[in-house]
Parts: C-alpha cells; sequence; structure tokens
C-alpha cells in the first residue's frame, strides 16, 4: 500500500503521480460496504468505522440508505463484505410489536434499507459484521428478537464515558469464532452505549458473548463461520483492531471463491427437485420449498445441475410418468429462457456458462422408467438424457438394489441388455443405490466407464447406500467416478451432518480414488442438504472449503464436475 504524502500537502499533481506509478503493483483489496447512518437529510458516518476497514486491509465503501431492490442487488454485487454500523434504535413494528413507552429515538430511513440487505447478503453467504445497531439488524433480518430497552439491569449499558473508554466486561465462549478473533481470551473490556439489544437471537445464530447481567453481547451464526455481530463499538476501541481484521480476511476468502468460480464450471450431479412440482412450485422464484432454484442457484454461483426424473415403486405408466416430468423441466425452462437453458452435452454448458445462463441436463433415476421395454431407452436418450441411475430403494427388473431383497442377485438379463443399449446410445450408467453385486456385475458389462451420481464413502458411515472402499478402487480402475452426496444418513450415523463431514468423505473418497474420480452430487431436494450445504446458495462455500484445503484451481474444477463430464465425453463419443 502506498501512502500518499509529499514535503507540500497542497501539491495534488505530486500526488497524482504517485498514484500512476504504484497502479500496476496496487495490491487488490476487498471492499466492504458500511451502512451509513442517516440524519438531517443527511447519509454520514463515523470515520471509526472506514478508517478501521483500511487499517485491517479492506476497502471502505458506505451504502446509503435507499430501500431500493436494483440499488441493494447491484450493491451486493460489487462488495466482498458487509459492516452494519451503529445508530438509532428499531422501530419496533417491523417485529410486528407496539412501541413501549421506554423506546428511544427511531430513525425511518434506515430500518427497511438494512433488513433487507443484511437478508439478501445472508442468503449470498457476504461476510458480515454487525456493530452495536448492527448485531441487532442481523437479529431482526434473520429470525431474531430485539429488546426495545434494556430496562433496568445490574450493569448500566448506556455510558456517558468517552467511546474509547472500556465500561465492563464480557465474557466470551469457547470455541467461538469471537473466542479465537481474540486470541482464544474469555473475558474482554468493552463500550457500551445502547438501550436495545438482542433479546434472542434466533435459529441461526448463537450467543458467543455476554455480560455480567446476562445481556446479548455477541452472536455468530450456526452455519457460516463468517456472520457475527457484537453490541459494542470496536472501531472506538484501542484492541478493536483484531474484529476489523477478520471481517477483511472473511471478505478476502469470499472474493477468491467468487473469482474462482468465473473460471470453473459448477455443476451437481444429481437433485430431485421435480419431485416439488405437484406442489406448485416456482423455479424462477427464491422458493421456499425449493433448495435449487434460479436465485439461489445465482446466489451460490452454481453453474448446472443435472435434474433428475425420479421413479417411486410402483408407478403406473412409468414412460408417461418420467416423460411428464421431463415436459415438465422444459416448460420451466422456457418460462427462463434469459437465464436458463436445457445442456445435453459438456459442450453446451460450457456455452450457456459463457452466454451467462444457468444450466439443466437430465436424468432419470431408476430404470423402471423403461417400464421393461429397452426401445424405450432410444426414446429418452431423443429426450436428451445424460444418465440413468438403474434402481432405486428396491429390486426392479433391471438389478437388486442396496435396499433390496436380491431378486436377481446382482443384475438381470434385462439389466445386461440395458446396459449395452446404454453404451450404444452414449448414456451413462449411474449405480447409486444399487446393490453390492450389482455395482460389481455392471462394472464388468459396461464398455464404458460408470458414476456413482450420489454416493458416500461406506468407511466414514456404514450405510448400505455407500461404497466400500474396495468398490471404489474397483470404480476408479475402470475410469469411473463417485460423487460425494449431502443427505445426512449417509455421512454421519447419529447426529447432524455437516459441511466438515461432507469434506471428510470427499478427502477419503480422494485417498482411496484418486483426485480425478470424485465431485459432488447434491441431492438437494431428495433429502440431501446438510449443515453449511444445505441449498444451492450456498454452495460457494464448498469451494471455501476446497480452497482452504489447498486444491488448485484444475482440481477443483475437477472436483466440480470435471471428472464427471470427462466420462460423459467419452460415453457420448462411444455413442454408436
Amino acid at each position: 500500500m502506498v501512502k500518499l504524502k509529499s514535503s507540500n500537502q497542497f501539491d495534488w499533481q505530486s500526488q497524482l503521480s504517485t498514484v500512476y506509478a504504484s497502479f500496476p503493483e496496487a495490491q487488490r483489496r476487498p471492499v466492504i460496504g458500511i451502512t451509513g447512518n442517516y440524519d438531517e437529510k443527511t447519509c454520514k458516518l463515523a470515520e471509526g468505522y472506514y478508517r478501521s476497514v483500511q487499517q485491517a486491509g479492506g476497502v471502505p465503501v458506505i451504502i446509503p440508505p435507499l430501500a431500493d431492490t436494483d440499488s441493494i442487488i447491484n450493491t451486493l454485487e460489487h462488495i466482498d463484505g458487509l459492516l452494519l454500523s451503529g445508530g438509532a434504535d428499531y422501530n419496533p413494528l417491523y417485529a410486528n410489536e407496539e412501541p413501549i413507552p421506554a423506546l428511544h429515538g427511531i430513525n425511518s430511513e434506515r430500518d427497511l434499507p438494512e433488513l433487507l440487505i443484511t437478508r439478501l447478503a445472508y442468503n449470498r453467504q457476504i461476510p458480515i459484521l454487525g456493530i452495536c445497531r448492527g448485531i441487532q439488524t442481523l437479529a431482526m433480518a434473520l429470525g431474531g428478537k430485539v429488546l426495545q430497552d434494556i430496562g433496568q439491569t445490574t450493569v448500566k449499558h448506556s455510558q456517558d464515558a468517552d467511546r474509547s473508554e472500556p465500561t465492563h466486561s464480557v465474557t466470551i465462549k469457547k470455541d467461538s469464532t469471537l473466542f479465537n478473533i481474540y486470541n482464544k481470551e474469555e473475558k474482554l473490556f468493552v463500550n457500551s452505549f445502547h438501550h436495545q439489544a438482542v433479546g434472542d437471537a434466533g435459529s441461526l445464530f448463537s450467543v458467543t458473548a455476554t455480560a455480567a447481567d446476562g445481556t446479548i453481547e455477541a452472536i455468530e451464526s450456526n452455519e457460516y463461520k463468517s456472520i457475527l455481530g457484537v453490541q459494542w463499538h470496536p472501531e472506538c476501541l484501542a484492541e478493536g483492531l483484531p474484529l476489523f481484521e477478520w471481517l477483511v480476511n472473511e471478505a478476502t476468502a469470499y472474493r477468491d471463491a467468487c473469482d474462482m468460480h468465473q473460471h470453473v464450471l459448477t455443476l451437481d450431479t444429481h437433485c430431485d427437485t421435480p419431485m416439488f412440482f405437484p406442489k406448485g412450485v416456482d423455479f424462477g422464484t427464491r422458493d421456499k420449498q425449493l433448495l435449487v432454484d434460479l436465485h439461489k442457484m445465482t446466489e451460490g454461483h452454481q453453474d448446472a445441475t443435472i435434474m433428475v426424473a425420479y421413479l417411486p415403486q410402483p408407478t403406473d405408466h412409468p414412460k408417461e410418468y418420467a416423460d411428464d416430468i421431463f415436459d415438465k423441466i422444459e416448460e420451466l425452462v422456457e418460462r427462463n429462457n434469459n437465464y436458463l437453458s436445457i445442456a445435453r452435452t459438456p459442450n453446451d454448458l460450457w456455452m450457456n456458462k459463457h452466454l451467462g445462463k444457468k444450466s439443466i441436463m437430465l436424468g432419470i433415476e431408476n430404470g423402471q422408467a423403461l417400464d421393461g421395454k429397452i426401445e424405450n431407452l432410444q426414446h429418452f436418450a431423443q429426450r436428451g438424457i445424460v444418465y440413468m441411475t438403474l434402481c432405486h430403494n428396491g429390486d426392479n427388473d433391471i438389478c437388486d438394489s442396496a435396499r433390496g431383497s436380491q431378486t436377481h442377485n446382482g443384475v438381470s438379463a434385462f439389466g445386461r441388455q440395458v446396459i449395452s443399449e446404454m453404451n450404444r446410445l452414449g448414456i451413462m450408467v449411474d449405480l447409486s443405490h444399487a446393490a453390492e453385486k450389482s455395482f460389481y456385475d455392471a462394472l464388468d458389462m459396461s464398455s464404458t466407464p460408470i458414476v456413482c451420481s450420489h454416493s458416500s464413502c461406506r468407511a466414514l458411515c456404514d450405510h448400505p447406500r455407500n461404497l466400500t472402499d474396495d468398490q471404489m478402487r474397483a470404480l476408479a480402475a475402470k475410469g469411473g467416478v463417485m460423487q460425494v452426496t449431502l443427505y445426512n444418513g449417509f455421512l454421519v450415523k447419529d447426529g447432524e451432518a455437516t459441511i466438515e463431514d461432507a469434506m471428510r468423505h470427499l478427502m477419503h473418497a480422494i485417498d482411496i480414488m484418486g483426485i480425478d474420480h470424485v465431485g459432488l452430487g447434491t441431492d438437494f431436494d431428495g433429502d440431501g442438504g446438510i449443515r453449511g450445504l444445505a441449498n444451492s446458495s450456498e454452495l460457494i462455500h464448498f469451494t471455501r472449503q476446497l480452497m482452504a484445503h489447498g486444491f488448485s484451481q484444475e482440481d477443483i474444477q475437477k472436483i466440480w464436475g470435471g471428472n464427471f463430464l470427462r466420462i460423459m465425453q467419452h460415453v457420448q463419443n462411444a455413442k454408436q
């Protein structure tokens, strides 16, 4: 960083020359948007906020309080971190409450813009630091509750002292992000200038610091390690810089991940979103019923997904059932054709990314869709399916399922015909859900590499749907891939699975199979989704994890669908 200074501080042209001279080597720094205060028809900001951001290595920009959708969305597209600044109390009507007599002054210009930008930044996993009013903004916007006035307590929270003076202590929860930011200190001395406070952090946050009277002094996200709020004003304290350094570091990691997504194509190889079509969902909106929709894919920087026609057993008229699903997928793509397109080849995916469109590929989950007729494979090939999962949670006329009753002792005679015809038509053979004997039979029968579009590691979670290490080695030896899935019960035997568990399965698969044989198949909208990777909007976190593990851009592309697409291209090239 070059600091501008000259012998004559008014010689601005000399300083301009310094800027020009440093430009080629100027270090790119993360942009931190700071919500501006409002008073007397003026957007204003205390200097401590922007100077602390600059000192921590970030570039501060002030966000005016505009409740305008286009302004907010475009702002979020150009910042790497969000700082929610302090200020007046929140209008309780935003929490469906009437004002109590002790309520202090409110600021009508700020409330709605900050609630909106906070919710939208959270959806995009943009790192957020809330300060004083900012911690209350996090609670108000994300399911918590704010006390209109703290009232009489054993600690005086509205001090008249200089803001640089610590006036009470807070106790920090061990193993929290805040605990680590402050070098594992359990007690911190802070300043205090507020009337409102967080009364309930809500389900998305944990309380990580409290005052001696129990007042909540800090909260942080249960899902994302990059969102937290504090009740005090660190920008005024001598020991306040670590919080700003944390925000700048998180913003840097977020921007690096977003930059990575500019260069790699991100493909989720299995989602079950069509299962929700009968519920009247709208893929073009941010639909609360869906884990995958156009908005969430955009927020998570996801380029493509393979959307399957899942067939429960039994299904009447299975071919027509699958066709109806594909018809509906094509209809939703047509309704959103400015932003969305069907892809049938790897080249289609890259072209859509170049055009700024998301892609949907088609697959079948459960070969029952063929209705026992080999000629139906030709029909589905013409519809553009890229793979077919041979079975689901029950034996069918093709093969035995991992949760079946060994009807055929592996792949049936009809199943052998199906695999041969899939090879001929350029359709990938998917063995997720297959019994172990079916897996080895199909591996021997297929003339092209096979895939497991959404499976995990049995060595880490003993479930029959997962692959053993021997299966994984055999799969890799034949050139195939296993896509780690995000179904809780396939990642851990007990408790709640997290993004760390998914990474454990991925790293184990890499250790057993090598980097060229792994990927991600979320099973979103088919019971997939875990803490930290709960829906498509959170997939940027998968990339952040890969980068934190030191993977190169080349290897990240392999994991993010490159390996799967290599097989798809091979299978399609072998089409007869």
